[in-house]
């Protein structure tokens, strides 16, 4: 049960920020002898924290991190199986502990809307946040989108230290106005430059293929990932280098190593057609991975809506999918309490009835992605959404079934080889 339907809104406010002070404490405060990385905003957190990672590994630092995608302490590793971003407050100290302990110089956090509810944030010692961007998302979580972008801002306004803000995002003036003793800012736009900022500008931007390429003051980037949103994320983390006094030489060597960023843009297979696995789960991210792959035919499985939240987007990401795709396949995510195929009618009513595009509603995500690829011709692109490195699928009665997009599509092919 939750504890919100017993407990006025007052009580469990301050239940929250206990918890948050019970669990610095009994860890010793970690965060104070650590150098924290804060990354916020709706899109990009998990793989600016990704290229950080790498940035600051190459140039010698130890490194811990925990993202959506997995905690990792030095060379340590495991997959996030909370099904929670940003985790409670007695495993977040823990993590902090145990990388004080592992003798990391710098520790990377995403920081989501409801842990700053929850205070999940409070009693760390943050250095740098990051600002990555904002669109509407967990609307109905915070009332409106201008508190989802007050939740966000709670992070900055606690952070006095060093803010990084991408300032081509239309919010970007709503961070800048919190005082920090260091501001950089970054973005492709000059006219964004703002006085108050050390601003790093990326010219000749261009997504092309399997790659992304740009220059920052003569040195040419070129990075095995793809859309222009990655542009932008590779920017954060070569901005927040920079703020380190990390030359962008050294940011070079460690971008142009990145193979993938597990669940976020991942291709499973190249060829005779492509499959690629992505979270994308707002209307906006989702226009955005279609966009990168717009010059082929796109047969998406779209499943991107869990269910007792944000039901505002549904017929949006219908929406979206019959403007880009060629073939839609609509199916389970994580429904929870919620019946999925009412879920599924939602977003069917953004898609509007014309010959564009085939419609297919398959409640069973296996299935799904099965139909996907037998649909699939050579150079076609199947576009898989909504879950990414996900290993859970939420149902009724908080049960976990296992679950792997990337595993089921890698089964299916080869199941298809044998055949």
């Amino acid at each position: 049960m939750r504890l919100k339907k017993f407990i006025p809104l007052f009580l469990l406010d301050w239940y929250h920020f206990v918890l948050a002070f019970l669990g610095a404490l009994i860890y010793g405060f970690p965060s104070q002898k650590l150098k924290v990385i804060g990354i916020t905003g709706t899109k990009g957190k998990s793989t600016t924290i990704e290229l950080i990672r790498l940035i600051l590994e190459n140039a010698g630092y130890k490194v811990a991190s925990a993202s959506s995608i997995k905690f990792r302490i030095d060379k340590k590793e495991k997959l996030n199986r909370l099904k929670m971003t940003m985790p409670g407050r007695f495993k977040l100290q823990g993590f902090l502990k145990k990388a004080l302990k592992a003798r990391c110089e710098y520790v990377i956090l995403e920081v989501t809307s409801e842990g700053i509810l929850q205070h999940r944030e409070k009693f760390i010692d943050f250095d740098i946040v990051v600002f990555t961007n904002l669109a509407p998302e967990h609307i109905e979580r915070h009332g409106s989108f201008e508190k989802y972008r007050e939740a966000k801002g709670a992070l900055f306004k606690e952070c006095k230290k060093l803010h990084i803000i991408n300032t081509d995002d239309e919010n970007a003036k709503y961070f800048l106005q919190f005082p920090s003793k260091q501001k950089f800012c970054c973005g492709l736009n000059e006219k964004q430059k703002n006085i108050n900022c050390n601003f790093i500008r990326a010219e000749n931007p261009e997504s092309s293929g399997n790659i992304i390429r740009f220059r920052i003051n003569n040195v040419q980037f070129n990075v095995n990932l793809q859309g222009e949103f990655n542009i932008y994320n590779s920017l954060l983390a070569i901005t927040t280098a920079l703020s380190q006094d990390i030359d962008l030489e050294t940011c070079k060597k460690a971008l142009e190593k990145v193979k993938k960023i597990p669940g976020r843009m991942e291709i499973i297979k190249e060829y005779p057609f492509k499959v690629v696995v992505d979270y994308a789960h707002t209307p906006d991210s989702l226009e955005q991975v279609y966009k990168t792959f717009s010059g082929s035919k796109l047969i998406c499985v779209l499943g991107s809506c869990g269910g007792g939240r944000d039901k505002w987007k549904r017929p949006k990401m219908g929406e979206i999918a019959s403007k880009y795709c060629n073939e839609i396949i609509l199916t389970n995510e994580d429904p929870y309490d919620e019946d999925p195929n009412q879920i599924l009618s939602e977003i069917k009513t953004g898609i509007p009835n014309t010959k564009n595009n085939t419609l297919n509603i398959i409640l069973d995500r296996k299935e799904a992605i099965k139909k996907a690829l037998k649909l699939a011709q050579k150079e076609d692109v199947v576009i898989i959404t909504g879950k990414g490195s996900e290993p859970w699928m939420c149902v009724a009665n908080d049960k976990k079934i296992p679950w792997s997009d990337k595993e089921i599509v890698q089964q299916e092919l080869s199941e298809d080889v044998v055949d």
